[in-house]
């Protein structure tokens, strides 16, 4: 529902966000009460000591003011927790209850200074117990003093002043004003958030240089961030419950239809043997994209035995033996690099670990055993590499015999051409080919360094006619139509289960945000169950939830009008919005330049149940997919945790050790699925 207006201003929180920090607080509250009744009566009201007459006030003063503050609680909590997220109504009380808090902290206050001198001044002679126990109390109010203030700073919103309220009946001409006034103030809102995401990218990034580049970025990054929930009233809490309603919706859809239909074979080879071989390649190159991470990987991969075996690497200078630049002074990551590749000091070429914004670290080397100059680049690990990341508008790619509009991910075009000047202009590879004028050329990179070594194989195409690129998990809003068919003739793309960032793209977003506010809105159930049932569902499995709806019928008409005197979720109309009812793919509607995955695409999945005991073993199956498959975000537990190196690494391992036993053909129809 729309944010809170109390104080004169929105604030990022909600009328029926109250339950659990007011539960909470409730429940410290009533212990406090009863700790401060059960002293109270253990002495009789008597305290004979210095000052107990002072303490006997302190005490009485303090349980009423616990009292009342519990019964504000009890009001708080119980009338939070009326209504939905779309209908305040029953909450409209809220704002009368928080001004009532508020007054209620200023006795608190003074009672929290009166213990603070009783202790400091009048405390001799008295029980040692029942000091303690006044200094508890003195430093409870402190703490909750403090944490309120925390909390207010938590949800204050820089955007906070009332939005313009709709009017349902305006007299002619009035209504065409007041659209041009409300226009103008939209206008002026996304330009102050844009400048106050800028602030705080510049804040949060405060140990990067302040230059002309980083300057841009910000600027890029505040537009995007700033205006992709600007046309919507929703709070934090609301999209929280929105992403739990819509996993379980999504659960409940995939449990009721027939499993997704996959690609039969590989575009370019229409036998199995292609999959199996393109597995054991895929398996072969992790190993060196998993190494280009340096040593934190390769700790994070191996806890117990990495410190050990990296301990008497590090620290070593073997400037003479290898050409190392930038950002490994202790020598830990090419150390690392070694240890996951198995290579020898004389099989790379070049190492960078130099890092800056649309500049990440690679490494070019001699693989023997499949005979190819190998570079591998590095995903994100740092600040800057995710300012690259959130570079995510289109910029121009062109590249030659490619007919259509080619275009790419902005922060990744910048940062493969960085490497092919790298490569091409300081003369890297014709290093490399010089040793090994023999081995072909292929390229390899996970996350970040997917999608720049996809780009990087496009650039570098032409002059290698042969090359091979293995692209993991690589960001789904990457490539133009045209430049992702150009790449499936020397790119193959692997991603893993419900992996987030293969299914990552401006439109995915907008469409994910389309849902978020269809599914909120339709539910009628209090926010509280939402969440609750959400953390059940999600740590404990089970059905997923009927979804009970007060509106199933409702058109996006009478979603923009006020909800019971409160503002919309919608504040202004949206392309993304232009049917609420429908499941469209978003690149019908779209107001972002479509992108897609790079070559083709094998996805892994598990096979089995979708849930499963912690210390059942895994087994995995690979199929060719298509870029279609990947055009809507999917909310699991996995969605991070499946895009983890070290889970894809583990996966392909599974699969080619495991080849002899699960390559088999599909059983459950006819066709014959390259399955592994």
């Amino acid at each position: 529902m729309p944010g809170m207006v109390v104080f004169g201003r929105r604030w990022g929180i909600a009328s029926d966000d109250l339950v659990f920090p007011g539960s909470f607080e409730l429940f410290v509250r009533v212990l406090w009460w009863i700790g401060t009744m059960i002293l109270f009566t253990y002495h009789k009201g008597n305290f004979d000591c210095y000052g107990g007459g002072v303490l006997h006030t302190f005490l009485v003063g303090l349980m009423v003011v616990l009292a009342l503050i519990i019964l504000s609680l009890c009001a708080t909590v119980y009338v939070s927790a009326q209504g939905t997220i779309t209908n305040p109504g029953p909450r409209r009380s809220i704002p009368a209850l928080i001004y009532l808090r508020a007054v209620l902290y200023v006795p608190e206050l003074v009672w929290a200074c009166l213990g603070a001198m009783w202790v400091s001044a009048d405390s001799k002679g008295c029980d040692p117990a029942t000091v303690g126990a006044v200094i508890s109390a003195v430093i409870a109010s402190w703490i909750i003093l403090l944490f309120t203030g925390l909390g207010v700073v938590f949800v204050f919103d820089p955007l906070g002043n009332p939005r313009p309220p709709h009017s349902a009946m305006e007299p002619l001409g009035v209504g065409d004003q007041q659209s041009t006034e409300r226009t103008q103030f939209l206008s002026t809102a996304r330009s102050l958030a844009v400048k106050v995401w800028e602030s705080r990218l510049r804040l949060l990034c405060c140990c990067l240089p302040q230059d002309e580049s980083h300057r841009a970025a910000f600027s890029s990054i505040a537009q995007l961030v700033g205006g992709f929930f600007s046309d919507t009233d929703l709070v934090p809490s609301d999209i929280a419950a929105g992403l739990a309603l819509l996993h379980q919706e999504q659960d409940k859809m995939e449990q009721s239809r027939d499993p997704d239909v996959m690609v039969d074979h590989s575009p370019s080879s229409p036998l199995g043997e292609d999959l199996e071989t393109e597995l054991e390649e895929a398996a072969h190159c992790m190993q060196f994209a998993a190494a280009a991470y340096g040593w934190p990987m390769y700790i994070y991969s191996n806890p117990l035995t990495g410190p050990c075996r990296l301990s008497g690497d590090c620290c070593r200078s073997r400037e003479a033996e290898y050409d190392i630049v930038g950002g490994d002074h202790l020598g830990c990551h090419f150390s690392s690099i070694l240890q996951s590749t198995g290579l020898q000091y004389r099989d790379f070429i070049y190492v960078s670990f130099h890092n800056q914004i649309y500049e990440i670290p690679f490494y070019v080397a001699l693989d023997h055993k499949r005979e190819a100059v190998l570079v591998a680049v590095r995903g994100t690990l740092s600040l800057k590499d995710v300012l690259t990341d959130l570079s995510a508008e289109c910029e121009n790619l062109p590249v030659e015999g490619v007919l259509g509009s080619c275009y790419a991910h902005k922060g990744m075009c910048q940062a493969a051409g960085y490497i092919y000047k790298k490569l091409v202009n300081d003369g890297i590879l014709n290093q490399a080919f010089s040793i090994a004028p023999e081995y072909k050329l292929v390229i390899t990179g996970h996350s970040l360094g997917a999608g720049t070594a996809s780009l990087l194989a496009i650039l570098l195409r032409n002059s290698f006619p042969t090359l091979q690129c293995y692209s993991f998990s690589p960001p789904g809003g990457l490539l133009s139509k045209a430049l992702a068919d150009y790449s499936k003739d020397f790119v193959v793309s692997v991603v893993l289960g419900k992996d987030l960032v293969p299914r990552l793209s401006l439109p995915n977003m907008e469409d994910l945000k389309r849902k978020i506010l269809k599914v909120v809105s339709n539910c009628n159930k209090p926010k509280y169950r939402i969440l609750l049932q959400g953390c059940w569902y999600e740590v404990f499995g089970g059905d997923p939830d009927d979804f009970p709806t007060e509106m199933d019928n409702r058109r996006e008409e009478e979603l923009s009008q006020p909800l019971l005197g409160e503002e919309s979720l919608m504040i202004r109309h949206s392309s993304s919005y232009q049917s609420l009812a429908s499941d469209e793919s978003p690149a019908h509607t779209a107001t972002h330049l479509p992108l897609f995955l790079p070559g083709r695409i094998l996805r892994i999945t598990e096979d089995g149940p979708s849930r499963r005991s912690c210390f059942s073993p895994v087994r995995y199956r690979a199929d060719w997919s298509n870029e279609m498959s990947f055009r809507s975000v999917l909310i699991s537990p996995r969605m991070l945790a499946d895009h983890m190196p070290d889970a894809m690494l583990r996966a392909l391992t599974s699969l080619t050790r495991d080849r002899p036993f699960s390559l088999c053909p599909s059983s459950s129809n006819n066709t014959n699925h390259n399955t592994v």
